[in-house]
C-alpha cells in the first residue's frame, strides 16, 4: 500500500510555470513506476507523464512535450513535475499516481494507487 500527496497547485497566468509535487509514504517508493495524470472539468481523465521507478526514462503526452518535466527522488519518495509555458487548456486537476512494475506508463489502468489532486489554474 502507498499513500499519495499532491501540492504545488493554483493560479497562475499563461505563460508562467508552476511545480507540482508529490509526496509518498508506505511501502518502498522505488518500486513502483510514477505518472501524473489530469482532469479538466466535464472531461475524461488523461495522461500528462509517467516515469520509470528508476527515474531512467519518461515518457510525455504530446500536448506537454518540451513544457512539462516529470522527476522523481527515490530517497525522499517524492515525484515532481515542472510545468513551464503554461496555457488556459492545461487548467485541471492534477493527480499522480503509482504503478507495480518498471514503466513507465501511459495507460491509467497500470496504475493501483492515486492521489487526491491539487488543482491547477491558468488565466489567459
Amino acid at each position: 500500500q502507498v499513500r499519495l500527496v499532491e501540492s504545488g497547485g493554483g493560479l497562475v497566468q499563461a505563460g508562467g510555470s508552476l511545480s507540482l509535487s508529490c509526496a509518498a509514504s508506505g511501502r518502498t517508493f522505488s518500486s513502483y513506476a510514477m505518472g501524473w495524470f489530469r482532469q479538466a472539468p466535464g472531461k475524461e481523465r488523461e495522461f500528462v507523464a509517467a516515469i520509470s521507478r528508476s527515474g531512467g526514462s519518461t515518457v510525455y503526452a504530446d500536448s506537454v512535450k518540451g513544457r512539462f518535466t516529470i522527476s522523481r527522488e527515490n530517497a525522499k519518495k517524492t515525484l515532481a513535475l515542472q510545468m513551464n509555458s503554461l496555457k488556459p487548456e492545461d487548467t485541471a486537476v492534477y493527480v499522480c499516481a503509482a504503478g507495480d512494475g518498471v514503466g513507465p506508463y501511459r495507460m491509467q489502468v497500470l496504475y493501483n494507487y492515486w492521489g487526491q489532486g491539487t488543482q491547477v489554474t491558468v488565466s489567459a
